[in-house]
């Protein structure tokens, strides 16, 4: 019996980058991550999520445009080991008619049947209705706020969905 994957966006679930500029939220630490082009990124991560992730049950893996990058910036940060990323190649901000986001095929596709939660704050609708036509195990997409993050009712919402996964589902 394989676990359920959680697929994790970092800008908006992990680090909460629409929170006001002037107050980092209570708990994160703040890196700075270089850019050639600009000034450095700044991130906020709560290094609590890491364990809380961890303990979730879940098989973790990216689902971010930081892609391999997030096992170097952001994993260490939270504790956590180096994870599988879903690599958006080409597909990377490609923009769909249909609505649904560029991100939502490839997740599909990875997850090859496998039941998954999927964390971020770029979901809509549309991508319910694709994961729902397309994908033939359960699916939890969960929106988390970009102004706060992660907070324990997320994790309550991503415990019970695993929870509620049957034995022949996972």
């Amino acid at each position: 019996m394989s676990r359920p994957l959680l697929f994790l966006d970092v800008d908006g679930p992990l680090n909460p980058y629409a929170a006001q500029r002037e107050r980092r939220p209570e708990g994160y630490t703040t890196i700075r991550v270089p850019l050639a082009s600009r000034r450095p990124l700044r991130v906020w991560l709560n290094p609590a999520h890491g364990p809380a992730l961890l303990a979730l049950g879940y098989e973790l893996c990216w689902a971010t445009t930081w892609m391999a990058e997030a096992n170097h910036w952001i994993a260490p940060v939270l504790g956590l080991p180096e994870l599988p990323y879903v690599d958006f190649g080409a597909g990377l901000f490609a923009h769909r008619s249909d609505g649904v986001h560029w991100k939502t095929e490839p997740i599909v596709a990875y997850a090859g049947g496998r039941p998954f939660a999927w964390v971020d704050d770029e979901q809509s609708t549309e991508d319910a209705v694709f994961v729902a036509d397309h994908h033939p195990g359960p699916a939890l997409l969960h929106h988390v706020n970009p102004r706060i993050g992660l907070r324990a009712g997320d994790f309550t919402t991503l415990a019970e969905f695993a929870a509620g996964l049957s034995p022949t589902a996972t």
